[in-house]
């Protein structure tokens, strides 16, 4: 039996309009480290930029809260 460990990664989306930037959790299938900050699909369906700098849960009012209650 093979165990998976379901890892999250956060991802910043961009401002659109009189939206603000958000965090959101990215589901991560690969290692971490090929993680390139390409544009990723978010938990909620969002598409954002995954960062290495940062880690999720991200802490701060710009969460998403979808993201947040998936993750």
């Amino acid at each position: 039996m093979t165990t998976q460990t379901l890892t999250f990664a956060a991802a910043r989306s961009r401002a659109h309009g009189p939206t603000t930037a958000l965090w959101h959790a990215v589901e991560v299938h690969r290692a971490p480290a090929d993680l390139d900050g390409a544009c990723e699909l978010t938990v909620c369906g969002t598409l954002a930029r995954v960062t290495t700098e940062a880690h999720w849960p991200v802490s701060g009012v710009d969460v998403c809260s979808a993201c947040t209650a998936a993750s």
